[in-house]
């Protein structure tokens, strides 16, 4: 997979980045060359290999799964600014 000039300025604009006309060539490189490492990953056999929560065996805690503090969301809402029919309203973040 290799990106364009007009894909390197649609990743800018959607990353918010201003980059000169003059930039985009290099920048169209390094993007081709991390996407030839991406690609260079998916050749390795990791058949049978587990997946790893950290580089050290680590058994991570267990709490037992239980329900605990529920059943008052009118008490919850009450906290919030602004709700809808039991849900919480947020202001809209993406364009």
């Amino acid at each position: 997979m290799s990106v364009d000039d007009a894909t390197v300025r649609r990743i800018a604009h959607l990353a918010r980045i201003a980059v000169k006309d003059d930039e985009i060539a290099h920048l169209r490189g390094e993007i081709n060359g991390i996407l030839g490492w991406i690609e260079q990953l998916g050749e390795v056999n990791v058949e049978g290999v587990e997946p790893m929560t950290s580089v050290t065996p680590v058994k991570l805690k267990m709490r037992e799964d239980k329900v605990t503090d529920g059943g008052y969301p009118e008490r919850v809402l009450a906290n919030a600014p602004n709700t809808d029919r039991g849900f919480f309203l947020v202001p809209k973040v993406v364009e």
